[in-house]
């Protein structure tokens, strides 16, 4: 997917400018989501385990402890090797979707090199299986990879497409997802729906990345807001349910300001700083560190 011009990775996690021109100063969609809290110990150990129980070196690396600690540090490395795969893995899916879209739209496209991408890498499936949803809801785009900005709450972030389906205008977002054994996608985290909202109440939407130009947002009345999970097996969309877009919303601006805390938080100086007992009441018992005040 072509990655939003004014956006940029920072150590606050990744924010948004106003144009090319200007230094990012509100946080993404993503990193404002991204404060609620999550355990992947578990994952991260279930990886490290089937790793090296997979590993040729490990039957021989009894009384051989550089080759055991060689396979233990490689194994450890699992879950981050798959993040990353699977990283890259969206990347291709999302870049062949949207050149769907721009084909649609009759605009500079590589719909070819995207899909000789993902055969390349055993992935065409995905984009058979999307092929076959865009047909099927008979999706017509209007703005891929549409760039969104809040101004009040403060945030910004960037849709994968607004389009119309069934004469309905719908803000939507692709989520890359494995197969189940039973040869389903696998389903969506209710995270979308905080995702998808959030775009929903963007107040400008980008013109011109280098002039910095925006327009007033122009579909959030009452848009469908669809994740849709993009499989090797299958895509399927769902809808958020309109009944608790307000919970979400909520609960989205609430880590908005969970994000600013933290900022100021790491801002604001050391958090511990060291101290002394406090003085001896006896000149028997002498203090050798700063005394407790």
């Amino acid at each position: 997917m072509t990655e939003p011009l004014l956006a940029h990775p920072t150590a606050n996690g990744r924010m948004y400018a106003r144009s090319t021109t200007e230094q990012p100063s509100v946080p993404s969609i993503t990193t404002v989501i991204s404060q609620l809290p999550s355990s992947l110990g578990g994952w991260f150990g279930h990886m490290a385990a089937t790793a090296l129980s997979k590993d040729p070196r490990l039957a021989g690396s009894a009384g051989k402890p550089a080759e055991l600690r060689a396979a233990v540090q490689d194994a450890s490395k699992a879950a981050e090797r798959y993040r990353d795969q699977a990283a890259q893995r969206g990347t291709r899916v999302h870049h062949y979707c949207e050149q769907v879209s721009l084909r649609a739209l009759d605009r500079p496209h590589e719909l070819d090199a995207a899909r000789t991408a993902l055969a390349q890498n055993g992935e065409e499936g995905f984009a058979q299986r999307f092929d076959e949803w865009w047909d099927l809801y008979d999706v017509r785009p209007i703005a891929p990879e549409l760039t969104v900005w809040n101004s009040e709450l403060g945030y910004a972030g960037t849709l994968d497409l607004v389009a119309t389906i069934n004469g309905r205008i719908c803000l939507i977002d692709y989520k890359t997802k494995n197969t189940d054994r039973e040869g389903f996608v696998k389903a969506l985290d209710d995270k979308v729906v905080m995702q998808l909202v959030a775009g929903m109440k963007a107040q400008e939407s980008l013109v011109d990345p280098h002039a910095g130009q925006w327009e007033a947002w122009k579909y959030g009345k009452e848009p469908l807001l669809l994740g849709v999970a993009v499989g090797q097996t299958e895509v399927r969309a769902m809808r958020a349910n309109p009944a608790v877009l307000k919970e979400h919303w909520l609960r989205f601006c609430a880590l908005r300001r969970a994000w600013e805390a933290g900022l100021a938080a790491d801002g604001a100086g050391r958090a511990l700083l060291p101290i002394g007992p406090p003085p001896s009441r006896s000149a028997a018992q002498p203090v050798a560190a700063a005394a407790l005040d």
